[in-house]
C-alpha cells in the first residue's frame, strides 16, 4: 500500500520497495507506512457516521502513526538482565552532575527557568556559540518535533534516509507532513538519493550523523555537499546525538554551517556520552530567525531545575567524557572485529562512529533466533523488525566485562 495516498506520480512509492531480501510489505512501525491512513477520507473509515458524530474525532494522520518502541530492559520474563538496548553511556553518570543534580532537591517547589539561561551560557560557552540562538527541549526528540512543527505541515514532504532514526517520520507523521524515504547506500545515507528526491514540496531534510541505528557517518565535505545542493528555502536538521563519540578529526562541519547558514539546525542531547538520559536535556543550535520560530511553539518547562544543573554540571566533566569516548573506541574495534571473525557464520557488522554496532545476520542464524538466545543469556540487545531490519541487532557497546561475555553468548549462539 502507498504511504501517501493523493501525492503527485513519483513521490508515493510502495513500501516494500525499500525492504531487503525481498521481504513483504512491513508493520506500520516502518517509516514508509506510518502515514498510510493520513489522507483517507471520513467516509472510508469503518466507524458509522452516528459515532462519528458521537465522539472527538483524532486526525487521520495522526492515528496512523505507530507509537515509538524503547529498547526493553528487562528479559521477557521478568529477569534483570545487562542492557545493551538504549546507547546509554556504561559508565553512569559524572559525579559532579549527580551531586548537582541531587542538590537541586531543594528547589523542587520552584518552577525551572523556561528561559534555560543558566545552560545557555554553559552551552554557548563550551562550544563557542550564541546563546541567543540555542534552543532546548525534551531531550532532542522534543526540538526535532519542535522542528517539524514548525516550517511543515499538510501538503509538504520531509526527506530522511532508510534505515534513520524512528522520530523522523513520528515527527513528519505528527503534523500531517509526507514522509519520504530515500535509499540508502549499504545502511549509509546516500547524499544523492536524497537530492534527487527534493521537489518544491520539500521543506526539511532530517540526516542522523552518526546515524541511529545503523552508526553509519558521512564525512563533513558530505555534509557540505549536501547543503549546498538543497534550495534554500529546505531546513537541513543534523542530529548529532553521538557527536561527542567521533574523533576531532571527524567533526561533520554542523556547527560552523549552523553558525552561518539561515537553513540548518543542529541538535544534541545529552543522554548519551554525558549519561543524563534520565534527565531528558536535549539542544538545538540555528539562525536566530529559525530558532524564534520554533520558540513559539515550545513548551513553557521542558525539564526540572536538577536536569539543568545535571547537565550543566557535565559538561564540565572532560575526564569522564574522555573516558568514555576511548573506551567506546577500543570496544567498538574489539567487538566488530570479532563479529568479522564470524563471517563464515553470516554475520557482518556495519562499520559505527557512534557507541553501538548494528550487527547484520544474513546466515543460518536469524537476527530473532540471536535476539532470544542472547536475552536468555542476560543480554538485552535491539532487535529491529519495525525499521525495516528484521535482519539486524544494534548492540551497545558496554564495559569490558559486558562486552567479553556478550561476545562469547553470541559465538555459542551461532555455532562458533
Amino acid at each position: 500500500m502507498c504511504s501517501c495516498a493523493g501525492r503527485s506520480p513519483g513521490r508515493c512509492r510502495p513500501a516494500s520497495q525499500f525492504l531487503p531480501f525481498g521481504e513483504a510489505e512491513p508493520d506500520v512501525a516502518h517509516p514508509t507506512a506510518l502515514c498510510q491512513a493520513a489522507r483517507v477520507p471520513l467516509k472510508a473509515r469503518t466507524m458509522t457516521d452516528e459515532r462519528l458524530a458521537a465522539a472527538p474525532v483524532p486526525k487521520d494522520w495522526i492515528m496512523a502513526i505507530a507509537p515509538y518502541v524503547p529498547g526493553k530492559a528487562k528479559a521477557d520474563d521478568g529477569r534483570a538482565v545487562v542492557k545493551l538496548s538504549s546507547n546509554e553511556n556504561p559508565f553512569g553518570t559524572p559525579d559532579v552532575a549527580r551531586a548537582a543534580y541531587r542538590a537541586a532537591a531543594d528547589a523542587l517547589e520552584i518552577y525551572p527557568d523556561a528561559a534555560a539561561i543558566a545552560l545557555r551560557d554553559a552551552l554557548a560557552g563550551h562550544y563557542g556559540l550564541d546563546p541567543a540562538r540555542l534552543i532546548y527541549g525534551t531531550g532532542s526528540d522534543e526540538v526535532l518535533h519542535l522542528a517539524a512543527g514548525t516550517f511543515a505541515g499538510p501538503g509538504d514532504e520531509i526527506i530522511f534516509p532508510r534505515f534513520s532514526f524512528s522520530v523522523y517520520p513520528i515527527a513528519t507523521c505528527r503534523v500531517g507532513a509526507t514522509p519520504v524515504v530515500a535509499p540508502d547506500k549499504d545502511y549509509a545515507t546516500d547524499v544523492d538519493a536524497i537530492l534527487a528526491a527534493v521537489t518544491e514540496r520539500t521543506r526539511m531534510v532530517f540526516i542522523a550523523n552518526p546515524n541511529n541505528p545503523t552508526g553509519t557517518y558521512s564525512s563533513r565535505a558530505e555534509i557540505a555537499r549536501l547543503h549546498a545542493g538543497l534550495p534554500p528555502h529546505v531546513l537541513l536538521v543534523l542530529d548529532q546525538a553521538y557527536s561527542e563519540y567521533l574523533d576531532p578529526e571527524d567533526d561533520d562541519g554542523g556547527l560552523d554551517l549552523a553558525r552561518t547558514a539561515p537553513n540548518v539546525l543542529v541538535t544534541r542531547t545529552f543522554s548519551k556520552i554525558f549519561g543524563l538520559a534520565s534527565a531528558r536535556v536535549g539542544w538545538g543550535y540555528a539562525s536566530a530567525e529559525i530558532i524564534d520560530a520554533m520558540h513559539r511553539i515550545r513548551a513553557p518547562f521542558s525539564f526540572g531545575i536538577g536536569s539543568e544543573r545535571a547537565a550543566v554540571a557535565a559538561l564540565g566533566a572532560a575526564d569522564f567524557i574522555a573516558h568514555s569516548r576511548d573506551h567506546n573506541k577500543e570496544w567498538r574495534a574489539r567487538f566488530e572485529a570479532e563479529i568479522a571473525t564470524l563471517g563464515n557464520k553470516g554475520l557482518r557488522v556495519v562499520p559505527s562512529k557512534a557507541n553501538f554496532s548494528l550487527v547484520l545476520f544474513e546466515g543460518a542464524v536469524s537476527a530473532e533466533t540471536a535476539y532470544k538466545g542472547l536475552m536468555e543469556a542476560g543480554y538485552i540487545v535491539r532487535w529491529l523488525p519495525g525499521q525495516a531490519l528484521p535482519h539486524g541487532l544494534r548492540i551497545t557497546i558496554g564495559t569490558a566485562e559486558q562486552m567479553t561475555g556478550l561476545i562469547a553468548a553470541l559465538r555459542r549462539i551461532v555455532g562458533a
